[in-house]
């Protein structure tokens, strides 16, 4: 059976979740190895069939550990013809839910050496009740600004799962 490795640069989840129906999807055609790239430097990406990098926004920014990770793996990266996702919050809002509309895809493709040509992005999700005190003041402050929730019981999963389920066929064909 084919191999896919599915890298995750996640900080709440949701990012590892929505690989893990990537993964359902995928489930008849690749075995699918699901990793978190924070805690491997290095991988041989020629042992897979498929590569897709999964990455969330924390604050605006994506983890430095998925900048180190593009750079010691570049030419695999590349090599490979792997994918990309992002997850954020404003991907909740009509036209920043492209890769052309994001502008934390467009600030990705200047900062990356790597180009993928297969890329998406895909809302997130609020988790209020899981957050720490610091982060669910901060998240809330940001929401208020930008006409989100701000109810800090509340758990709400914006993910569009057609959307994925699109960008999964896209993937599994490449």
């Amino acid at each position: 059976m084919k191999k896919a490795l599915l890298l995750h640069s996640s900080r709440e989840g949701q990012t590892v979740k929505i690989l893990h129906f990537i993964e359902k999807e995928l489930a008849g055609d690749y075995q699918c190895e699901l990793v978190d790239l924070h805690e491997i430097p290095n991988v041989n990406l020629a042992d897979y069939d498929k590569v897709l990098i999964g990455a969330s926004i924390r604050y605006g920014h994506f983890n430095k550990k998925l900048y180190r990770f593009i750079d010691n793996n570049f030419s695999a990266l590349k090599a490979s013809n792997a994918a990309f996702f992002c997850v954020n919050l404003t991907a909740r809002k009509p036209g920043k839910d492209t890769p052309e509309g994001s502008v934390y895809v467009q600030k990705f493709l200047k900062l990356s050496p790597w180009q993928p040509e297969t890329i998406d992005v895909f809302a997130g999700a609020l988790y209020y009740p899981r957050y720490r005190f610091f982060d669910r003041i901060m998240i809330q402050f940001i929401m208020k600004m930008t006409g989100g929730e701000t109810d800090s019981s509340k758990e709400v999963e914006y993910t569009n799962w057609d959307r994925v389920k699109q960008f999964s066929k896209r993937f599994g064909s490449l």
